[in-house]
Formats: C-alpha cells, structure tokens, sequence
C-alpha cells in the first residue's frame, strides 16, 4: 500500500497527494518518508516536470506531522538522528528544486507537515476551520527540527517566528496569512488549479527581513526573552528556552548549519524525563479519542438535553450546540433559562473574537439551543444531561420526572462533581440506563469528560455515552462510581490541605508558590477561589462523609462562607479579585489563621505535604479499581486540573520518587500526630518490595 500517488499532468506539473491507507490522516513515519524519497528521485531525474504539488486527499488533514513513535521512549538516540536527518535531508531536496513547488493545505498542517510546506516556494490553504497551520512541538517537549526552526524565521521574521515556536501555537487561515506563514487562501476546490497558476509564476522573490533578523535585534530579544520565559516555565520546560537558543543562533548561520543544530537539540530533549512525560501525555489524548469499552454497534446521539442551566448546563449546552447537535436547554422558569442563553450567547461572542467562531458560527449554534422554561416531551430525545444544583434528594425528583418523560431508549446522565450516582440511578424505572457524564469548568476549556458507571449501569450505555464524548470533541476517562470519581477524589486532599496548613500560619503566597514552582498552573488557595469557596466546600463534604478519617475540612471555608466571600464569583476570597489590579492576598482572611504550628514549614514541606496526599489518594483510586490502570488516573489528574504534565501525573512522579521516600516522609508525618498521613496499603506493599506503578 502506498501513501503518495502520483500524477503528471498535461501541463507538465506533478501532483503529490498524500493518501495514508485506512487512516483519517497523514502522517510522516519511515515509510513514507521512503515514498518522499523515492517521488523525488523521480522528479530530479525527469526534466518534462514543470512544478510539483503537494496536497492531501483527507477531508481534515493535509500532514500532521511525524508519527511520534519514531521519537519514543523505546528509540535511541541515534535512532532519532537518523529519522531527523532523513527528513531535514528530504525537505532539502525539496527546497533545492530548480522547478517551483507548492504546498496546496487543507487541512491541519502542524510540525512536520508545515515543514514541508516551508520548504516549498508556495503555501497556499483553504480557509476551512479544518485548517491550521503551525509548529506545536513545545507543548511536547520538542522543538520543530525538520526546518522549522530554521526556515519560519527567515520567512516572516525573527519576532514572529519565536511567537509561534515558542508557544508551540497553531494557526487558522486568515492570521497564518496575516503573518506571513502562507501566500494565498483559496477555497478547498480551486487549491490546485491555483497552485498550478503559482508554478507558471515561477519561484517568487522573498523578503529579507534584515531589520529584525540581525545580531543586534537578535542579542535584544533573547536577553528579554529568557528571563520571561524562565518566569513562564519555572524552568520545567526546557523545550522552550532550547527552541529560543536554536532559533536564535541558527538565524546568522547557514541553513545547513542551522538544520544541525535542530538536529542536536531534539536528540538531547528526548532524552529527558520532561519531553518522555509530554510525548505520553500526547499518546494518552490520542489513545482517549480512540476509547471503547465494549464491542457494541452504537448509534450516535443526535438530538440533546440539558436540565438546568446555570454555568454548566449553559456550558454544556452551548459545546454541544457548537458540534451541531440540536438542544433543548430546560430550566425552571424563563428567567433561569434566559440567564442561561445569556451566558451562552457571552461565549460565542467571545469565540467570534478569539476567530474560534464566525458570526455565521455562532448564529447558527444559538439557533440550534431551544430555550424552554416548561416541560416539553423528551421522548425523541436521546440524551439527556441534568447539571441541576448539587443537591441530591433534588437531582432524585429530577430523574424521577425524566424517566416517566424520556423515550425508552434515551439515555439519562448526570453533570454532578461527586453525588452518588447509583442512588439516582435506582429512582428510575431503568436504573441501567443511567450514568455520570461529568464536565469541567469552563466546558469549552477543559478537554476531560469522567464518564462515569454506575452499579446499574448498562455496558451499551456505557459505550454509547463514550462515543459521544468523542463525538463532541472531548477527551473521556472511564471511572466507577465512587465518592468525589477520580479527579475531585484525588485533588480534594490537597486543597484541604492547604486550607489546613492555611489555618495554622502558612501564609496564602507560600502555599501558592509552592506548588507552581512544582508545576501546578495554580495554587491551591488561587484554585479555591476560581472553583468558588462554597463549590469547593460543598464537594469537600460529600467526600469527608466517606472518607472523614482522612480528610478533616478546614474552618476556615465554612468561616469565609459565612462571610460571603466566595472567590472569583463575588471579587472576594483567599484573594482579592479586582478587575483593575492583580489578584492580591485578602487581609480579612488573615484573621482566620488560628495557631502559627505551620509557620515554620520549609517551602519543601509544605510542598511533599500537599503532593503526597494526591499520590496517596491516587494509589487508592487504583487499588479501588476506580479505574482500570495507572494511566488513567495520570491522564485525569493531567487534563483535569493540570497536574504538572512535565511529570507525567502523580502516579508518574511517585515512580520517579520511589514508594519507598513516599511511605517514609508519610509515616514520619504520622508519629509527629499527623494521622490522616497514613499511607494507603498498595504504597506500602511498592515500597517493601520496591515495584513501580509503570513497571520497572
């Protein structure tokens, strides 16, 4: 089977079309880098050739760059040498050719699909939402190192060129023009009828962006930079200040010079533990959207539900009505439901800004939401999502009256964090249709989706809702019904915790810089106040119903609660929240420190204190089967509260640790009074016989 087909048209122009076999997309392994080989072997020794395009027969994606197994945890560092110089070798021949070459894209065109791009003399793209154009490799602990890094500054200029490399970003149509990362947008159909007119233009006369591109600017920006992006990573992601170093030196070097220092850098990057646990993370997203948990033909959900719509419901509602489907958004009354289309038409307004929608867009995803303050029927409907308050005996009369209105086989989910979803379920007449399907806040933000099974639970309707999840563009994680599910269980300990460490006199910057210094995008207290103190409280309750030996909840949310300070909702948490200025700690709050026993805390302890309840708490999600294997619980923790993906999740870093330093710093916090450290049994067993989560 190959990958590139071949034609040679009248005119004399070669097309490209890349075809992986049984694949929506195209990516470069060696196989098909052989295939590039041997087509340009061809074209060289063929002087009736005029031009070649490249194109992709996909309906999304024109090249999405190297298949990332090549570069894996099982290849050696000569093995990724080899891969990198047979494509920068490849991309060479391209931009070597005496006849003019263009990249017709539609579609995603990222890393090494781009790069071939920059080594043609034309880009052209569709300007299909389908299509981005970009160089991720950052947001997986590489750099671009097929001629990116090399290639995109001398085309659009230094300054712009380190923007999208350093920020790993992708972008649509419209900016990549406006930037200069391609020539023209063309519609979908006319890409290489126009991409032939291209060729009869011959090979064009760049800009030389000599003003931006010169040692003095060059000398100006990496000096401003570092210090900005060692602030940004904390110095944990050293893909980033390795792209600013090749960029930067590369640009007053040759091509060929420079192409060697892109090759040196991925062959060290890959070897450290940060890239490995991004590359994972990477696999971990690809193997989610590829999830199933039973053979069962399914049909797809095509008209929805949502009951209630506050700031989930209405979250919910509009993701879904932007992936097309038809919904009716319930809610008790017309001014609940008005709020609700309120906050929707907020988001869309806010995404035609961003370019993530067209007005067009965001028009016709308003108009798929039916706003209904009054009982409708639901019986064609077959999904129904309830993201009422979290109040169980409540959510119980809900699901009582979408069972009596519901079609048979509609299905019946609830948005709740932590309620029991089996004892909802057993309110129905058809308790095996009932299950979690659990969003995060913001629902246009947060990738995850907990799907969540009841003891009822139907395998079909566990399945049929995992494919939804995917349908719509969500990354599902598969959990048992438990207290708090997986995330909410595991991040829970830590946030009470530092409430707790709060209370007896660690102050509200050290508990927060702490943890980002660990890698956390936040830290606790700042977390607090954006999930809401009452939210965080509510959750913190259900949990320490079930789990209270363990975790006891600081006075000090209940205090702020009665206070009214709530966080970001009201302006007034840990912090004071003021458009105007930087969030700063609030001094009211200082007054509910009861004792000073913390105040001597080292920073590290501070920090293995709140860590180490999460890997605790994770091993027992594990050792509950909660999920079915390490990695499930990482990729959680990873995507949901963006535990510090450089680390690859906590049960990564307690690998990385050893079982054997967790249960001991556990256990010492034990004998000093601190009970509720006691280390689960599975960390204990690891560390007596020295086994590791992953293996050893």
């Amino acid at each position: 089977m190959t990958t590139i087909q071949r034609t040679i048209r009248d005119n004399g122009i070669c097309v490209l079309t890349f075809d992986r076999p049984n694949s929506s997309a195209n990516i470069f392994d060696r196989a098909t880098l052989d295939e590039l080989r041997e087509q340009l072997d061809f074209i060289e020794n063929n002087s009736q050739i005029k031009g070649v395009i490249f194109v992709s027969a996909k309906k999304s994606i024109f090249i999405a760059g190297l298949d990332l197994k090549s570069i894996g945890e099982n290849s050696s560092a000569n093995e990724v040498r080899e891969i990198i110089e047979l494509g920068q070798n490849l991309f060479n021949r391209i931009a070597a050719l005496k006849i003019p070459t263009v990249a017709a894209i539609h579609g995603v065109a990222v890393g090494g699909g781009y790069e071939i791009s920059l080594a043609c003399d034309w880009r052209i793209a569709s300007p299909d939402r389908a299509t981005k154009i970009g160089l991720p490799e950052t947001k997986i602990g590489l750099l671009p190192a097929w001629g990116g890094s090399t290639r995109l500054p001398r085309l659009i200029g230094l300054p712009k060129a380190l923007d999208i490399i350093l920020g790993g970003k992708t972008v649509a149509s419209k900016l990549a023009l406006k930037l200069g990362m391609i020539d023209d947008i063309v519609p979908a159909e006319n890409l290489v009828a126009f991409a032939a007119k291209k060729i009869q233009q011959g090979k064009p006369q760049r800009k030389n962006h000599w003003l931006t591109n010169n040692a003095l600017v060059v000398s100006v920006i990496s000096s401003r930079l570092r210090p900005q992006l060692f602030k940004k990573t904390r110095g944990h992601y050293p893909a980033v200040t390795k792209a600013l170093e090749v960029v930067t030196k590369g640009i007053s070097k040759s091509v060929f010079d420079s192409l060697v220092l892109e090759r040196d850098a991925i062959v060290e990057l890959v070897q450290q533990d940060a890239c490995r646990n991004l590359l994972r993370i990477f696999f971990l997203q690809e193997r989610a959207k590829k999830l199933s948990v039973a053979k069962i033909e399914t049909k797809p959900v095509t008209r929805a539900a949502v009951i209630g719509a506050g700031v989930m419901g209405a979250g919910i509602a509009q993701w879904l009505s932007a992936k097309n489907l038809p919904i009716i958004l319930r809610d008790i009354n017309a001014e609940q439901v008005a709020k609700g289309m309120s906050s929707i038409a907020k988001i869309y307004r806010d995404g035609v800004k961003r370019h993530t929608f067209s007005k067009n867009e965001a028009r016709d995803g308003l108009d798929r939401i039916y706003p209904a303050p009054n009982e409708i029927p639901l019986r064609n409907v077959d999904l129904v999502i309830e993201a009422a308050v979290e109040n169980l005996e409540l959510k119980k009369k809900i699901f009582q009256r979408l069972d009596a209105m519901a079609g048979d086989e509609t299905i019946l989910a609830t948005n709740t964090s932590a309620l029991p979803i089996s004892e909802l379920a057993a309110t129905t007449r058809k308790p095996e249709r009932v299950l979690g399907i659990h969003f995060f806040n913001p629902v246009h933000r947060m990738q995850l989706v907990e799907i969540v099974a009841a003891k009822q639970t139907a395998p079909e309707i566990l399945q049929r809702a995992l494919k939804f999840t995917q349908q719509i563009g969500k990354l599902p994680v598969v959990v048992k019904d438990s207290p708090g599910f997986l995330v909410n269980r595991i991040l829970m300990p830590y946030l009470i915790e530092a409430g707790n460490l709060f209370e007896a006199g660690a102050t509200i910057e050290n508990l927060d810089e702490v943890m980002l210094n660990f890698g956390m995008p936040m830290g606790p207290m700042r977390l607090i106040d954006e999930v809401g103190v009452d939210v965080s409280l509510h959750v913190a309750q259900t949990l320490a119903a079930h789990f209270g030996d363990r975790m006891k909840i600081p006075a000090v949310l209940g205090k702020m609660m009665e206070a009214k300070m709530l966080g970001v909702k009201n302006g007034h948490g840990f912090y004071l929240h003021e458009k105007s200025e930087e969030a700063r700690p609030n001094p009211q709050v200082a007054t509910l420190v009861q004792n000073q026993t913390a105040a001597g805390f080292s920073r590290e302890e501070l920090q293995e204190r709140m860590v180490f309840l999460m890997v605790d708490e994770a091993a027992r999600c594990l050792e509950e089967q909660i999920v079915a294997e390490p990695a499930d619980v990482d990729f959680a923790m990873i995507m949901g509260t963006g535990f510090a993906p450089f680390r690859g999740g906590p049960l990564r870093y307690a690998d990385s640790l050893g079982a054997e330093k967790i249960v001991g710093a556990m256990e010492n916090l034990v004998d000093r009074g601190a009970e509720y450290f006691a280390p689960c049994n599975l960390l204990k067993q690891m560390a007596s016989n020295g086994k590791k989560f992953y293996g050893n």
